[in-house]
């Protein structure tokens, strides 16, 4: 995700006005994350119809997170000087129509090809919502307009997934997809009529985006946002097998797949203010202890015949707010590593969740979506990992 304050010293609109351009921004990025997510909620149904087995369908989750972790810089850099409006609307449409073509995917190939659309247009969306955001309000309302534009993605995993994984039981994997594609191109008709015109920045070349990369703390921190979410993703993209595999029926795991969403905001939102207390480094070494004996406890489970719902409802929260407990002390420490570059850092902090994401997808399907014993303990032993490498460059970061 690469931020930029373009627009940032543009005089803001009303407060009425921008506060419900602001909102609508925001439900572009619930469109995002529900796009980037929603699969895990029908994995096995369009695996079944598109003939494919599940670990190779939740390769599309990988390919949406890589070529999104690596658009996001280029595509800054491609439309530096394009009106933001523009921009937004034309993103929300390319994902749309990117969501249309998953829907009516003949095959995997296909389906793989919109996949690759899908993650242009959410690179190209959810950095410049975030900075059309801050431009929209005073200077001492741009931190909460910038909140609730990437609370979007986190309320997208508590409502979205279990969403779409009931429209997907009622109406079938392809009408859900395409009630996600409605859902772009409304919000995309709502940005060309009420958003602000906003001009486009001056063209940063890619070389000088990625300098800050000459840190070595931004080198070493960085890392661990990769590993951390490639640890909580392993099972992610495999939820319905997964929890199957723990006793929980596909009909249930939506319920399942709520709890998860609600401990992500949980974790998000009490992380940052756990981090200005305690600092990042301590706040990162609790949430991977955390993932950590919930993904053994996971998987120790798959080892017996036990049916334990409120268990598995508890380590489904715990789960979801470990996962997403980590974006503010990782922020917090890159800032403090490079305090200077702070945008720059936030960016590729945000490439570095989708590397993971998708990389987390891939080692959890190595084994194949049945495994769900390898899913969970390869994520606990990713965890530590992550927890050893955090250890090691904690005193990288000033105060984190």
């Amino acid at each position: 995700m690469t931020i930029s304050i373009t627009g940032s010293d543009a005089p803001p609109t009303a407060p009425r006005r921008s506060g419900s351009q602001v909102s609508l921004l925001a439900l572009g990025t619930f469109a995002v994350g529900t796009d980037a997510f929603v699969v895990a909620g029908f994995l096995p149904q369009m695996a079944d119809e598109l003939g494919v087995t599940e670990a190779a369908a939740g390769y599309s989750v990988t390919v949406f997170a890589i070529c999104y972790a690596v658009f996001s810089p280029l595509l800054a850099t491609v439309t530096a000087t394009v009106p933001r409006r523009r921009l937004l609307v034309a993103a929300l449409v390319v994902l749309g129509l990117a969501n249309l073509g998953t829907a009516v995917a003949p095959n995997f190939a296909l389906l793989m090809t919109s996949r690759v659309l899908a993650a242009l247009g959410a690179a190209a969306y959810t950095p410049n919502a975030g900075a059309v955001a801050s431009s929209l309000v005073t200077a001492e309302r741009r931190g909460r307009a910038l909140a609730l534009v990437v609370s979007g993605l986190t309320v997208a995993t508590a409502i979205g997934v279990p969403l779409g994984n009931l429209a997907s039981r009622v109406m079938g994997w392809r009408s859900a997809l395409g009630l996600v594609a409605l859902l772009c191109l409304l919000i995309g008709a709502g940005l060309a009529v009420l958003l602000s015109k906003l001009p486009g920045g001056n063209r940063v070349p890619l070389a000088a985006r990625l300098s800050v990369l000459r840190n070595p703390g931004v080198r070493l921190i960085l890392p661990v946002t990769v590993l951390g979410m490639a640890a909580a993703y392993t099972a992610y993209a495999y939820a319905i097998p997964a929890f199957d595999a723990v006793g929980i029926s596909p009909d249930a795991a939506q319920w399942m797949l709520f709890l998860y969403g609600v401990g992500a905001v949980a974790g998000a939102q009490s992380s940052g203010r756990l981090t200005d207390r305690f600092g990042g480094t301590r706040v990162l070494v609790v949430g991977y202890a955390v993932m950590t004996c919930t993904l053994v406890a996971f998987g120790t489970l798959t080892l017996t015949s036990a049916v334990l719902p409120v268990p598995v409802g508890v380590l489904a929260f715990a789960w979801g707010a470990s996962s997403w407990c980590q974006t503010p002390p990782q922020q917090h420490r890159l800032i403090a590593a490079a305090p200077n570059e702070a945008p720059l850092v936030i960016a590729l902090n945000s490439s570095g969740i989708y590397i993971g994401i998708g990389v987390g997808t891939l080692v959890g399907g190595l084994a194949g979506a049945g495994d769900a014993t390898w899913m969970f303990f390869s994520g606990a032993v990713i965890a530590v990992i992550a927890a050893v490498l955090l250890v090691a460059t904690g005193r990288v970061a000033r105060h984190g």
